[in-house]
């Protein structure tokens, strides 16, 4: 009798990031229906999490349960010191237990936020050396990647992806960037990013509510110098925008992408002091979908922010701070409602949104023609993972 296969899930997963957990929902939901024999279980970020939410046997990722915090002293110098050690093992021990182990999208090979080499890009080294090793394969599912300029952090990633068996990409410039940094990507496809695969909930709620993703912005790898005033400047034109919209009478309903960005939502809630103005308490990526369901119009800044509005065909102004932002709303018919958040311009924001809602009807349209094409390219992806993976869909 053929054995169960064990497969494993590796990532900042139930860490707080909603667009991370969306992608491994995506996954999941392929392997129990297309595997449902497979045995699960994660190497992630926030076991607890992922344990009780999706029911997966969880590892924690690192041993230094400190690791992505700022080391203040020499005691925790030398935890994250020794923790690089231990982790090796640890890694090579559970690696060497699956069959396949599947890292669910994420901007995985990416630095367009701030990002220490040693930190996730080792993990993700120490996953592809020991998958390469041990035998086990390593896939790399509609990744985000850039072209890094930080010398160690390159070579960390361009080895992870090396050494993977299945790499495939979200987009032309991730798949660009890698084979600029040096990986031969002439096998590797693009297709949508994971969460376009999620149902779409029904549209719900209050007529002309306008939703704002907003974020803890303080610039990328290479603005840490000048982080603070990249931050102030964008809270205060989302506040002052937000103020705009409760002038003209619009209720506004504010969303996260991660934990973190709670402060800039109490910040906005404060300032404003308006019962037009409230939070969404979305906890998944699902749940913030059918929150924004109900919306009439988006301005977001995270990258799964934007995705859910377009997901569920709202008409959005992507406040963006990477070029993915860009790609995304290209290939989803919306080029020209983009704006970066480093340099966000209340006028102009002011314009677009303008312009957006004149057009909306039409770009609805547009959206769920893009909406339907991107779950047919998933299915292939699926298809081609199970093939590349399992030997064949089941």
């Amino acid at each position: 009798m053929k054995r169960a296969p064990r497969v494993g899930v590796f990532g900042l997963l139930g860490s707080g990031n909603l667009g991370n957990d969306g992608s491994l929902e995506a996954v999941l939901g392929y392997l129990r229906t297309e595997h449902p024999d497979a045995v699960l279980t994660g190497l992630v970020g926030g076991p607890d999490i992922v344990r009780e939410r999706y029911g997966v046997d969880t590892t924690p990722l690192h041993w230094n349960q400190a690791e992505y915090e700022t080391a203040s002293g020499l005691r925790s110098i030398v935890l994250k010191g020794l923790g690089k050690l231990v982790d090796i093992g640890r890694t090579a021990a559970w690696v060497r237990e699956q069959d396949v182990v599947i890292v669910p999208g994420m901007g995985v090979l990416e630095a367009t936020l701030p990002l220490r080499p040693w930190g996730f890009p080792y993990s993700l080294f120490l996953l592809s050396a020991t998958g390469r090793l041990f035998g086990t394969k390593i896939a790399l599912v509609s990744v985000g990647a850039n072209h890094i300029s930080a010398r160690a952090t390159r070579t960390l990633v361009r080895w992870a992806g090396r050494l993977a068996a299945y790499r495939s990409y979200r987009d032309d410039i991730s798949r660009d960037a890698m084979r600029a940094m040096g990986v031969d990507t002439s096998r590797d496809e693009v297709y949508p990013d994971l969460a376009f695969s999620l149902p779409t909930p029904d549209a719900d709620g209050p007529p002309g509510t306008v939703g704002v993703g907003v974020m803890a912005y303080y610039g990328g790898n290479d603005d840490r110098a000048d982080g603070d005033r990249i931050y102030r400047h964008y809270v205060d034109t989302m506040n002052r925008f937000v103020a705009w919209l409760v002038d003209q009478g619009r209720p506004v309903r504010l969303f996260i992408g991660d934990q973190i960005d709670r402060q800039v939502v109490d910040e906005i809630l404060e300032k404003t002091a308006s019962p037009l103005v409230t939070a969404a308490s979305a906890e998944t990526l699902d749940e913030l979908m059918h929150e924004m369901a109900a919306v009439d119009s988006v301005v977001a800044t995270r990258y799964h922010n934007v995705l859910c509005a377009l997901k569920v065909a709202k008409p959005t102004v992507a406040i963006g701070y990477a070029p993915k932002n860009d790609v995304l709303m290209a290939e989803m018919g919306l080029d020209g409602f983009t704006q970066r958040a480093k340099s966000v311009d209340f006028d102009r924001l002011v314009e677009q949104f303008t312009e957006l809602e004149n057009r909306s009807p039409e770009l609805r349209q547009i959206l769920a023609e893009r909406n339907e094409n991107n779950v047919q390219r998933l299915k292939d992806q699926f298809a081609a993972l199970s093939a590349a993976l399992f030997g064949g869909a089941r």
